[in-house]
């Protein structure tokens, strides 16, 4: 009887806390989304009146227009890169047990455990260095170092799942090296890839500390223009922006669970 009462205090002070941290999670993306269909002129909760005039007005922000395409560019080519290198030190790291493999391991995430801030005004130091001015390519080799963590987690990952009996029934059969791995685990592991791939591409698309020290005019990107936007003049545009971000973000989410499994990955 005792055990039964222990029982259910903890599943009710447990299922307590996940609704409040549920509610905590969830109710600014809530609020934003209300106030993205305010009549009115300013960020005010509860809005005056609805009305998608802020919708519209998004036709017409060439400078948010400017910065998203810059955005995108950036995390696309980061995420490519990501992946290319990702997959390959995730095979070298997940095949070897030597010690240097776990060394090369601990050194691809220092970009998760280093403030992001210290690691931009440290790749802004180096670029100096190097003589190289900030620009899209230096935006893209400062994003690809952050994101490549994301792609090595998930392909080592999806690599421990992999049952080694395949690869030896493979050799067995007298296929090489390059066709084992282009016809059993490259398929095989392409989920673990993908999930890597859409981490690194969200990360990138939103990234903030490194963008701002490895940007200049001409490669305005978008996070910033949001911050720069709502800091001058409380544009309920970005709010609308914002509201589109996070639609998009979900149908993504979406997609990726139903190709690669993303939440038993993550999990």
């Amino acid at each position: 009887m005792r055990r039964d009462w222990e029982k259910i205090s903890f599943d009710v002070v447990m299922g307590l806390v996940a609704v409040l941290t549920l509610v905590l999670l969830a109710a600014p993306t809530v609020v934003v989304i209300v106030v993205s269909f305010t009549s009115g002129f300013s960020l005010k909760f509860p809005p005056p009146g609805y009305s998608l005039r802020w919708y519209a007005e998004l036709w017409d922000a060439w400078q948010l227009h400017f910065a998203a395409m810059n955005s995108f560019k950036v995390a696309a080519r980061a995420t490519g890169l990501s992946i290319l290198m990702g997959t390959a030190a995730g095979l070298a790291i997940a095949r070897s047990k030597a010690l240097s493999a776990r060394l090369l391991d601990s050194l691809f995430m220092s970009p998760l455990v280093l403030p992001a801030l210290a690691f931009g005004l440290s790749a802004l130091m180096f670029f100096s260095a190097l003589g190289m001015p900030v620009s899209l390519t230096t935006l893209i080799i400062g994003h690809t170092v952050v994101c490549v963590p994301y792609v090595v987690r998930n392909t080592v990952a999806a690599l421990a799942q992999l049952d080694p009996t395949l690869l030896e029934c493979s050799a067995s059969l007298g296929a090489g090296r390059i066709m084992t791995f282009r016809r059993i685990t490259l398929p095989l592991i392409r989920p673990g890839i993908l999930s890597g791939g859409f981490i690194a591409f969200m990360s990138s698309f939103d990234n903030v500390p490194v963008s701002l020290f490895l940007r200049d005019a001409a490669t305005d990107m978008l996070p910033i223009r949001m911050w720069q936007d709502l800091e001058g003049k409380l544009d309920v545009t970005i709010a609308a922006l914002s509201g589109v971000l996070i639609v998009a973000t979900i149908a993504l989410i979406l997609v990726m669970e139903r190709l690669t499994g993303l939440s038993r990955r993550l999990a």
